[in-house]
């Protein structure tokens, strides 16, 4: 008798080294052990009232309907002023601005519209784990520039020997998730020398640009000319205003660039959730809901360091971003994924192991942890882990 063969035995996978994110699997240890989960990076505390209020406000009012592709006008109009305030560049809101469905789709589209197989893109690691599969599914092929602790800096030499004929785009994160690391003017100025002749084009996820510490300043990368006209500049409402599972971003991006990403997006998710945009577009006539954030999670960082200060690990405090490294090479020489969840178990705090945002993982012996939480339940996890 014959075996029947089950529907999608002859599938091949276009992602065949792709598995569960580590952000899931972190997250789901720490609610079975009941750990605190520093892990997985969202704010463990709620968005503005005023925000939910608006966004109520405009569900009453019957704006249910799909939105505009680009997003409704209201909201890119918005968006466009608060560029102007912030950074004193402009982009035109029918032209230059588009809505999307989160940062990671804005992060797609970007790339797709971009990378032809065969292309090369360099993107510098540890990465945000969505970037190479986009850069796979779309035929190109990831070429890495590996980071390091405990500054994670760039050789710039190193970059400009990694481009060939072949280098189609290159991926730029600042503030940067996992490290904290924060770009500096000469950084804009040594990747426009590389780029300002050479048919490259940017991708900058800067969604944390709001989120920097020690009087830092974010230097976008559409603040400098050469870099300005070719990038696709990629931000977050969820991180900025902490309603993360609404899932909003945008892209910002010069008007030949905005074709071919909404080409993309228009297929990937057509349109973003209406009321949601309305209310943000309201929220964002008023600067001091984002020109507080630094004040606000350097508190928590801080806070969450003090309670670390007497433990074994060894710190620098993370320039931005809502994450914090600490390196453990000084307690064990256990590999960063083992440490990772015999902490969740055994002490109750869960947290990242930093090898994953490497390709060929890279064990530097550090953890990574979001102080985007409670006071209570930072000191409570700084508390347990002075311990170890």
């Amino acid at each position: 008798m014959n075996k029947r063969k089950r529907v999608g035995d002859g599938l091949v996978s276009k992602l065949p080294n792709v598995g569960t994110t580590i952000f899931t699997v972190m997250s789901k240890l720490a609610t079975e052990t009941g750990a605190i989960n520093l892990s997985q990076g969202f704010p463990g505390f709620d968005c503005s009232p005023k925000l939910i209020s608006l966004v109520d406000h405009y569900m009453r009012k019957g704006f249910n309907q799909y939105a505009p592709m680009t997003g409704v006008a209201a909201l890119r109009e918005a968006l466009a002023q608060k560029t102007v305030d912030q950074y004193a560049v402009t982009y035109d809101p029918d032209t230059e601005v588009t809505v999307t469905s989160g940062a990671t789709e804005a992060i797609f589209a970007a790339i797709t519209a971009v990378v032809r197989p065969g292309d090369e893109v360099l993107v510098f690691e540890p990465a945000y784990d969505s970037y190479v599969p986009a850069i796979e599914l779309n035929g190109g092929i990831p070429v890495f520039v590996t980071l390091t602790p405990p500054d994670y800096a760039i050789d710039w030499q190193i970059v400009s020997e990694k481009i060939t004929n072949k280098t189609r785009l290159i991926l730029v994160n600042t503030p940067h998730n996992p490290t904290g690391h924060v770009w500096t003017i000469d950084d804009l100025d040594q990747l426009a020398a590389i780029v300002h002749d050479r048919d490259i084009w940017i991708v900058s996820d800067e969604v944390y640009e709001h989120i920097l510490f020690d009087g830092r300043i974010h230097h976008s990368l559409m603040t400098h000319p050469v870099l300005q006209e070719r990038t696709f500049i990629i931000g977050s409402f969820g991180k900025t205003f902490h309603i993360t599972g609404w899932k909003i971003g945008y892209c910002l991006a010069p008007k030949e660039l905005s074709i071919e990403f909404r080409k993309i997006h228009q297929y990937l998710t057509f349109s973003t959730v209406t009321p949601i945009q309305y209310a943000l577009a309201d929220y964002l006539k008023e600067p001091a809901h984002y020109r507080q954030l630094p004040d606000f999670y350097q508190r928590k960082r801080d806070l969450f360091l003090a309670g670390l200060r007497g433990s074994r690990f060894t710190i620098k405090p993370t320039e931005g971003s809502f994450f914090q490294t600490v390196s453990y090479a000084a307690i064990t020489d256990e590999p960063d994924h083992d440490l990772a969840v015999r902490l969740t178990k055994e002490i109750g705090v869960a947290s990242i192991p930093v090898s994953v945002f490497y390709h060929q993982k890279n064990d530097y012996k550090i953890l990574r942890f979001c102080f985007a939480k409670d006071d209570a339940i930072l000191e409570e996890a700084a508390g347990r882990l002075s311990k170890l």
